[in-house]
């Protein structure tokens, strides 16, 4: 999986439409092997972005957790702290 492509369900506030949006658009520059498509292909490789971006927010709207919401700055901190970790000089 892209590691570009963040957990977006269950938090407080929501993930908002630029996220949900900035997720599709990984997935769909993953899939398609390229950040940039060419002219010829632009128009496809949007409405992928948007459709793929509807039914994340679709998904979205419609999960149910009984977890408590997740706060992004606990969260953002777990994630400096494994790339830290990860990334550490010997």
């Amino acid at each position: 999986m892209c590691r570009n492509i963040h957990v977006l369900h269950n938090f407080d506030p929501p993930a908002t439409s630029d996220e949900v949006m900035a997720a599709a658009l990984q997935y769909v520059r993953k899939v398609s092997g390229t950040t940039k498509p060419s002219k010829a292909n632009q128009e496809a490789f949007d409405e992928a972005v948007h459709d793929i971006a509807h039914a994340t927010q679709h998904l979205l709207d419609h999960l149910t957790s009984m977890a408590p919401p997740k706060d992004r700055e606990t969260e953002a901190a777990k994630a400096k702290a494994r790339s830290a970790a990860r990334f550490a000089t010997a």
